[in-house]
């Protein structure tokens, strides 16, 4: 979830809501420092490295880094001449990010240059788009889909409910022993171990997703069914104890817990957030090894 993005408090489909007298305004932007160092990479070079990141919380969208000025190496930035207007931050500046000769990145850093009193925090800060990067880094570990969330958190726990997934009149699963995955601002997920589902009611679809904590999904059909279940197959280390275990989509396919059928609740389908990206498998294979220097979570 984090904290304006999905259900968080700060976002546009708020799952909860703040206990106070007046009504609070419907846009808040909030900002804090992220007090980790991250770095960003461009054909090949270092071109950003600070321990003096802000985070910029915008409702509906992922938060973003915003580099000091002197953190980003002399001769990055080049004026491009495009301007936008932020409807709350005002005047905003593009820049081109030139590594080198060979490496250009067009309109792919952005500074607030009209900011209004309030929002000093950001002046003379620069973002960079996620997209027109190699890759961000926090330490020495690449870091994927998006600038950390401090307030984003994943909970395994084991179960003894009864679990039933049936389709077409056929048990695809049953287990007395789920795992149950909470992730902040979404209803629980079960997981199922592989021994207690059936395999060949199973069938690969060509279409994975990737997850900025959980890491690469892929996906599976139940007879007419697609998409009715997924799998992290090779769940980051922070989630491995889901890793093979199987999911199923309410209201795709019918799961019971406990007799009981679940179904889909609004606002949990993940839909990609921020300005300048969206999340997809490409996203593992933009910087110099791939996968292998990822880290997820």
């Amino acid at each position: 979830m984090g904290l304006s993005w999905q259900q968080g408090p700060l976002s546009t489909g708020a799952f909860g809501g703040f206990l106070v007298p007046e009504p609070l305004p419907k846009k808040l932007l909030y900002a804090e420092r992220l007090r980790r160092r991250m770095r960003v990479r461009l054909g090949g070079t270092w071109i950003a490295d600070s321990e003096d990141i802000l985070l910029l919380f915008e409702p509906g969208r992922y938060p973003v880094a915003y580099f000091p000025q002197a953190g980003i190496s002399p001769h990055v930035l080049e004026p491009s001449g495009h301007t936008t207007q932020h409807p709350d931050l005002g005047l905003t500046s593009w820049y081109n990010v030139r590594a080198d000769e060979q490496h250009v990145a067009l309109r792919a850093a952005w500074q607030h240059t009209g900011l209004p009193a309030h929002a000093g925090e950001l002046r003379a800060r620069i973002a960079f788009a996620w997209r027109g990067m190699d890759a961000f880094y926090e330490e020495d570990e690449r870091i994927l889909g998006h600038a950390a969330d401090p307030y984003h958190r994943i909970d395994i726990r084991q179960a003894t409910r009864h679990l039933v997934v049936r389709h077409d009149g056929r048990i695809v699963a049953d287990t007395k022993q789920p795992l149950v995955l909470y992730e902040s601002g979404f209803a629980p997920r079960w997981y199922v171990p592989r021994g207690d589902v059936d395999g060949s009611a199973l069938a690969a679809v060509k279409f994975q997703t990737f997850c900025p904590y959980k890491g690469l999904c892929s996906y599976y059909a139940i007879g007419d069914a697609r998409q009715a279940a997924w799998s992290y197959l090779g769940a980051y280390p922070e989630v491995r104890r889901i890793s093979g275990l199987v999911s199923f989509e309410p209201d795709v396919v019918s799961v019971l817990l406990d007799g009981v059928e679940l179904h889909l609740e609004p606002g949990q389908t993940v839909v990609p957030h921020g300005a300048d990206r969206n999340l997809d498998v490409t996203e593992l294979e933009r910087a110099p090894g791939g996968p292998a220097t990822a880290a997820g979570g």
